[in-house]
């Protein structure tokens, strides 16, 4: 099975990004977990993508917040799928929105909703999902239990 990155440009990031790792895990997903930094580590971050398929990467999942421009230069740099997380670091998590949703055409970013972390690795479990039988009945199986969990009968006249 190939692996998920879960990337982040800081630690503090790590609360909403380890529910990520979480969901990963509970799916049994090989992941890897890195900080690394648009900005401040660039060229390890560009060193990251390049050898990310290589390392048996399937999937990347990138969370920052403000300026938010992790997944979008993973998505310039490899042609893997890449999930962005935008984080609510400031002005509650619309200037990330916007910076990681906002894609140039040709190199696109699977976005979710801001510090939407289960999201995207429940997208990146249902990509890995295409080629792996086992995690799809996962995924299925997961599906199913989120509607017992939410199908409630209030009334009944």
């Amino acid at each position: 099975m190939k692996k998920v990155s879960v990337l982040m440009g800081s630690e503090k990031d790590m609360p909403v990004m380890g529910k990520a790792v979480d969901m990963l895990e509970r799916f049994g997903v090989p992941h890897d977990v890195l900080v690394v930094s648009a900005h401040k580590s660039l060229d390890r971050a560009l060193e990251y993508a390049d050898g990310a398929v290589a390392d048996g990467v399937g999937v990347i999942i990138a969370g920052a917040g403000k300026a938010a421009h992790l997944a979008g230069v993973m998505a310039g740099r490899t042609t893997l799928p890449v999930v962005g997380v935008p984080l609510s670091a400031s002005l509650d998590g619309l200037d990330a929105l916007l910076s990681t949703v906002q894609m140039p055409t040709g190199i696109p970013v699977a976005t979710v909703a801001i510090d939407g972390a289960t999201n995207g690795a429940i997208l990146a479990i249902t990509i890995l999902a295409l080629e792996d039988e086992s995690l799809a009945k996962q995924l299925i199986a997961y599906r199913e239990e989120l509607a017992e969990e939410t199908f409630r009968e209030v009334h009944r006249g």
